[in-house]
């Protein structure tokens, strides 16, 4: 597990990365036969999924494929609006077939109730999601949520796919932000101890 430095109280670990391997094969055990004869397609919310998406994959003992979306959401008055756009839809057609939603992080469960109302109108055969994080302690509708990697407090969050300003994805652990607004004035702030040379 990768520790912050000292110096840099402005985050700690939440979940290290053997932690997120064990868990990832637990979920792969729970999900592999709900899918068992049928060719799936695990559909990866860009961007911060990707790495929680290639090892379930790889962890998955099916055969699969995998496409992705992009979708932003957000609010005029930087609230919470439920208002979300697709930047980048899928490339195949998901009539009668079988989709796994792969997300990262579920919070406010808008974008997520978004995404599954639009692929819904597509007539999958079936279609439910994984999430590596549930933030239920912000939940403003409920959402379908098949499977949970990790339930988590209401922290911001950085690492194994998850960014502040497009940085930190490829931490290895989970790592709580302590003081957003630190992080916010300098968003190198926790370089130090998490990469050498940095």
């Amino acid at each position: 597990m990768i520790s912050p430095s000292p110096a840099h109280l402005a985050s700690e670990p939440l979940i290290d990365a053997a932690a997120l391997r064990a868990r990832i094969a637990e979920l792969a055990e729970d999900i592999g036969p709900c899918y068992a004869g049928e060719v799936p397609i695990l559909v990866s919310v860009l961007k911060g999924s990707t790495m929680f998406l290639s090892d379930l994959t790889r962890a998955l003992p099916l055969d699969l494929e995998v496409d992705f979306m992009s979708i932003s959401s957000y609010a005029e008055s930087g609230g919470i609006s439920g208002v979300v756009r697709i930047v980048k839809d899928l490339g195949s057609d998901i009539g009668d077939r079988h989709v796994l939603i792969v997300e990262d992080i579920v919070d406010t469960g808008l974008t997520l109730n978004y995404l599954r109302r639009t692929l819904e109108e597509r007539r999958p055969a079936s279609l439910r999601t994984v999430s590596l994080l549930d933030k239920a302690a912000r939940r403003i509708i409920p959402v379908p949520l098949e499977w949970r990697g990790f339930e988590i407090p209401d922290v911001f969050v950085v690492g194994y796919g998850l960014d502040f300003q497009g940085r930190y994805r490829n931490v290895p652990d989970i790592l709580a932000v302590r003081d957003l607004a630190k992080l916010a004035n300098d968003p190198s702030l926790l370089v130090e101890g998490l990469f050498s040379g940095g």
